[in-house]
């Protein structure tokens, strides 16, 4: 199984600096990966490094395997010399990637670190807390067998669903990890559902604990900060390239859009290639490696049927919707709706499962953008016009991202969902080659109409109200650009840059029962049998 992430970070293994190309290679001492948030079964781990633990965004290092500790085999990227380079004084690091199910839930596994030896010696236990919005709702999103698979240093590319599940059916299992010198035993009680209500510096808190004893041998805090991506305590941003064209708002974009007159996927094919340094061959790959994993996660969902994991004992729904739109006699208008709407649920649906997904903006939101996609795929689109789209959904995801917010924990589902219709309807503008004000005013549209959603999920499963959250999504998507192509594009009253301003100040304002902590809405109207 391999997850993989649109906007953020990728996956990445690097191998340890000094590895002269061994993939049995593993570092001395414990290393200690973090894991974003995990929600059903999503696990992510991120790059950790010796000198400063800092998390290094895929794009600045590989998008593919390299090889490294505990990966078996590891491919040889083209940019592994540059790799190499920028991991030089940072000794060891930790693949990124997914495999779960919903936004990212922030978890832990052993990083890059190493200890002296007696001091591992006396390690007893290995410890993960979850604090806030991941103790609230981590057990139904399967935070713990998610965080103690990568404390068995299982890696999220390869981890099989069946043993996350296998770790569910047994709890009591004693599972053997060795660091250093010493073997300890773990199981799913290591991992520790600690306070959900407190002063945390993030509604998605987390720490890793060495313990001798009684004693802590080592910790650090850790906050999953929405979209993928990871703080912890003491962080600093990693260095990267600038862009070419810098923009923090929507109104900077339309100036070298409009004034300028380039084109929006070359200006963010240049900025990607400025910050990044890889070529534009690679970005183009990397973007048709993610459509190929919406398209197969998609076309997986709907083959097929069945009562998905957990308590609420939900029935899928996708398949059956494909299935009847060969004899429905409804018009063409409920098709085209029906059609989008089960793109939306398969996605979601197989995130409910466990399987395959991407990240787009978040595990939750993870059937919005595909969708779009295999629509867009219906009209025969050309490859590069799904690349343009997906190059002008990631600018609308970065303008929320730092604008706002992408994290239900902080913003509601107006941040997930919201933000993801608002990227989809993005990607069918510029897909469809629209002028660039059409393109904005798609986004606005879109995420305009999920303003004061709130993320409310029944049992603390991403089911519901999240898969069908997913379908209304792709289909407002395409609502904003059908709108947005039909008016004229300057008598729109209200921009981008405002309705993104308004989502931050509502989940500034919105009460803290509905940011992804399952205590209001309805989480506690539904009742399960």
């Amino acid at each position: 199984m391999r997850r993989v992430q649109f906007y953020g970070m990728q996956h990445v293994w690097i191998r340890p600096a000094d590895d002269q190309g061994s993939s049995s290679s593993k570092p001395q001492g414990i290393w200690v990966c973090r894991l974003d948030r995990v929600r059903r079964h999503t696990a992510c781990w991120v790059l950790a490094t010796k000198t400063h633990g800092a998390s290094q965004p895929a794009s600045a290092i590989g998008s593919r395997p390299l090889a490294g500790p505990r990966s078996g085999q590891g491919i040889k990227a083209p940019d592994h010399d540059h790799a190499r380079r920028v991991l030089q004084d940072r000794p060891w690091a930790v693949e990124f990637s997914y495999h779960g199910s919903d936004e990212n839930h922030l978890r832990f596994l052993p990083a890059s670190l190493k200890l002296p030896e007696d001091q591992l010696k006396r390690a007893t236990a290995l410890q993960v807390h979850l604090f806030g919005s991941l103790s609230a709702t981590g057990k139904g999103h399967g935070t713990d067998r998610a965080s103690l698979a990568g404390l068995l240093g299982k890696a999220p590319a390869t981890c099989p669903p069946q043993f996350l599940d296998g770790l569910a059916a047994n709890p009591d299992e004693v599972h053997k990890v060795v660091i250093g010198p010493t073997t300890l035993n773990l199981t799913l009680k290591d991992i520790i559902f600690d306070s959900p209500k407190g002063d945390f510096p993030h509604p998605n808190t987390m720490t890793g604990r060495l313990l001798g004893g009684n004693e802590t041998l080592y910790e650090l805090e850790y906050y999953s900060v929405g979209g993928g991506f990871i703080e912890w305590k003491g962080y600093k941003p990693p260095e990267k390239g600038q862009p070419k064209y810098p923009y923090q708002q929507a109104r900077d974009l339309q100036k070298y859009l409009i004034d300028d007159k380039i084109p929006l996927p070359r200006l963010l094919l240049e900025n990607e290639m400025a910050i990044s340094g890889k070529s534009e061959k690679e970005i183009s790959e990397f973007l048709d490696q993610v459509s190929a994993v919406m398209i197969r996660g998609v076309d997986t969902g709907l083959s097929v049927e069945s009562v998905l994991p957990g308590p609420i004992k939900l029935h899928s729904k996708a398949a059956g919707m494909q299935r009847n739109l060969k004899t429905t006699a409804k018009g063409p208008a409920a098709r085209a709706i029906t059609q989008v709407a089960s793109y939306g649920f398969a996605m979601g649906e197989e995130n409910a499962r466990g399987h395959i997904i991407v990240t787009a903006p978040t595990a939750g939101s993870a059937g919005i953008i595909p969708a779009v996609v295999k629509s867009l795929q219906d009209l025969n689109m050309p490859k590069e016009k799904i690349r343009d789209g997906f190059l002008a959904a990631a600018a609308i995801g970065y303008l929320c991202k730092h604008n706002a917010t992408l994290s239900g924990a902080e913003g509601g589902c107006q941040a997930e969902v919201g933000v993801g219709s608002s990227m989809g309807a993005a990607m069918i503008a510029q897909a469809l080659d629209s002028r660039p004000k059409v393109v904005s005013n798609a986004a606005e549209s879109a995420l305009e109409h999920h303003l004061g959603m709130t993320c409310d999920p029944v049992a603390g499963y991403v089911q519901v109200p999240c898969i069908e959250r997913c379908a209304y999504g792709a289909v407002k998507a395409w609502t904003g650009y059908c709108i947005a192509s039909e008016e004229i594009p300057e008598e729109r009253r209200v921009d981008l840059d405002t309705t993104i301003a308004a989502m931050a100040l509502t989940a500034k304002e919105m009460n803290s029962k509905y940011k992804e902590t399952s205590e209001g809405g309805l989480a506690v109207s539904v009742t399960l049998c």
